[in-house]
């Protein structure tokens, strides 16, 4: 059993203190969902292999009671393993896989783009000590300075928000994509946001985002978890003339039909359109 209820999380922290990677954010959320409180190992980019003691070069990495888990997916599952009577991460192993497809959208939909636009404030933001080290990793990364691959950003986020439209329409129908109550899969997908909040020195999202519902229940769980000082507003875009809408305006197409078929009359309307019945015939 966790010590005092606490767990040893090994942090990655920019200047501020704010977490800045996906992975060990959805960590600091499966800890916190189990109820454990998180005794933080402060600490950036390097030095990590000193600060697990040589046991890993990448984080996150928790000890549990004298007990070192590397990786988050590892880590998830061992509480779920370690601590059957607290509330579960992965209900089912199906969730695994459905999680690991969505993260992977999400991963080239938003935070390669993202990535590449906020390269110099990611940098920028980073403890002193990690900033060569940022530089150089991501020169060979990227195979551009950073100051490159932030040119014509003013571009790029207009058109990652039509893409997030898979998202959008499954949190119109659902409160978490784990239903009633979070699991593991919102926090995989929150850590994508969280992420960006904690590099965007220009919101990439606009006021009226249909996913900031979700996004800012999600920042305050756990008593505000997702609401370190260091973090940036994810809302206030303003779109140009010529830009794409960033959403859509009304019902969208997602997983088939918009609405639920309980018999052709919740049917008719979208057959009409399909089949061109009801159109008027040109005089």
């Amino acid at each position: 059993m966790a010590k005092d209820n606490k767990i040893t999380f090994y942090d990655l922290q920019h200047a501020s203190g704010c977490t800045t990677s996906p992975f060990v954010w959805a960590t600091k959320y499966a800890i916190a969902h189990k109820g454990f409180e998180l005794d933080i190992v402060d600490g950036g980019f390097t030095g990590i292999m000193d600060r697990t003691g040589g046991r890993s070069e990448r984080l996150p990495a928790i000890q549990d009671d004298g007990e070192w888990v590397l990786d988050s997916w590892l880590i998830a599952e061992y509480l779920d393993e370690k601590y059957p009577d607290r509330p579960t991460l992965i209900g089912d192993p199906s969730i695994k896989p459905l999680a690991q497809f969505l993260e992977t959208w999400l991963w080239k939909t938003v935070v390669g783009p993202w990535a590449r636009a906020f390269a110099v404030e990611y940098r920028d933001r980073c403890k002193p000590e990690d900033i060569q080290y940022i530089t150089e990793s991501r020169l060979r990364m990227w195979g551009k300075p950073m100051e490159e691959l932030v040119v014509g950003r003013e571009d790029v986020f207009p058109k990652v928000l039509p893409e997030l439209e898979l998202l959008r329409g499954i949190l119109r129908e659902h409160k978490w994509l784990g239903g009633e109550s979070p699991n593991y899969a919102d926090y995989r997908a929150l850590a994508v946001f969280l992420w960006a909040a904690s590099v965007a020195d220009t919101p990439p999202m606009t006021e009226d985002e249909p996913l900031r519902d979700w996004i800012e229940r999600g920042f305050d769980l756990f008593g505000g978890l997702g609401r370190h000082p260091g973090m940036s507003p994810l809302f206030g875009l303003k779109m140009r003339e010529g830009d794409p809408e960033p959403f859509a305006k009304g019902p969208s197409l997602v997983a088939g039909l918009v609405k639920r078929n309980t018999g052709p009359a919740s049917t008719r309307a979208e057959t009409d359109h399909i089949t061109g019945k009801g159109e008027k015939t040109p005089a």
